[in-house]
């Protein structure tokens, strides 16, 4: 009689868990991106309720945000902030701009990467300006006690502002860029923050004859804000007071100024005093002093004798810095040199090139 084999001890228990372990990777994977899903969906909610939360504190503050068509999406890897339009608006102005995109990656959401197009309209007081640019690229890293860098980028910025007198300013630039960060060592005791501005081929018409020259002008200027940290998004009197209070301070370590064959390059120092005016001094050096007291002085005297009054300003000038710093050197010659300036000083509302004010200049207080 022929046996029947029995089945294999425990063989229907192994085929079970084979199957099982050949789709745990897969069923592994689904929870991973239920859970990211869920997370994804949590950060979302959180970011809208805590954007609530700060329109719905400034607005107390009299400070009002307006983001037209907010939407928030992104999913899965970010966070993208969008906006049709956005609008400011307080006590002592407003200003619009839209729409913006501001994106933040879910694993690194203290850098902020923000995208806006034009129009940008501001408007305070008497005075308004609107801006239109090609592109405009601004980046923040945050941190937990502030920030570590903040940058502003735009291509072909243009546009106009609007004041009583002398009437509409027109400008415009092939690039521009702005760089901040907490100064090394002195974030934390003095609130300071460096600043880099770079603006190339920058063109303001109404200058031109003043300039006595049609060149666009590259400007660098590298400077440091003492006391920045103290500054909000309060009225301009009211935080320009406050860092005045706090001891701000301008600290300029370099600025200089091409056009065309002229060049100005200045260092030193301003604040506020009582008075809410400008104080301060900076050293300066150019080259093209000549030729641009001579320009003006041509408008009032005529081309000969202003051409004549400018070179003698011009050399005066020299000499006299020269004589303040008791340094008794010659002349520096060659059309690139720099020549040393009188010192230009700011104080009790005069503007004082060396032991000289500047006649018809009223330096005002800034609020």
């Amino acid at each position: 009689m022929a046996q029947i084999d029995s089945p294999i001890p425990g063989g229907t228990a192994e085929r079970p868990r084979r199957r099982i372990g050949l789709f745990l990777p897969y069923i592994l994977l689904a929870a991973l991106v239920l859970a990211w899903t869920v997370g994804w969906f949590v950060i979302r909610a959180r970011a809208e309720s805590e954007m609530d939360a700060w329109l719905a504190h400034e607005a107390q503050e009299g400070r009002q945000w307006t983001c037209a068509d907010r939407s928030i999406t992104g999913f899965p890897f970010r966070l993208e902030l969008r906006c049709a339009s956005v609008r400011f608006a307080r006590s002592d102005g407003r200003f619009s701009l839209g729409p913006i995109t501001a994106v933040v990656q879910i694993y690194d959401p203290r850098h902020l990467l923000l995208e806006a197009t034009g129009p940008f309209r501001v408007e305070q007081g008497d005075l308004s300006a609107d801006v239109s640019w090609n592109a405009l690229e601004a980046s923040f890293h945050g941190a937990s006690d502030g920030f570590t860098r903040a940058s502003v980028v735009l291509d072909a910025p243009k546009g106009v502002v609007n004041t009583p007198d002398p009437g509409p300013i027109d400008f415009a630039a092939r690039h521009l860029e702005l760089h901040a960060r907490p100064t090394p060592g002195r974030f934390a005791s003095d609130g300071a923050v460096d600043v880099s501005l770079r603006l190339a081929q920058a063109a303001v018409p109404r200058l031109n004859v003043l300039a006595g020259s049609t060149d666009p002008a590259d400007i660098d200027l590298d400077t440091t804000i003492e006391q920045a940290a103290v500054l909000r998004t309060g009225t301009v009197a009211n935080e320009l007071e406050t860092w005045r209070q706090a001891g701000g301070r301008l600290d300029v370590t370099r600025l200089s100024i091409a056009k065309g064959e002229r060049r100005l390059q200045a260092k030193g120092a301003a604040a506020l005093d009582p008075e809410h005016r400008p104080e301060g001094r900076f050293e300066l050096r150019a080259v093209g002093l000549e030729a641009l007291v001579g320009q003006v002085m041509g408008q009032r005297y005529g081309a000969d004798k202003g051409a004549l009054i400018g070179n003698l300003v011009g050399q005066f000038l020299g000499g006299l810095r020269r004589k303040e710093d008791g340094e008794g050197r010659a002349a520096e010659t060659g059309t690139d040199a720099l020549k040393p300036l009188p010192t230009l000083k700011l104080g009790d509302g005069r503007l004082m090139l060396g032991p000289f004010a500047v006649p018809n200049v009223v330096v005002p207080p800034l609020y």
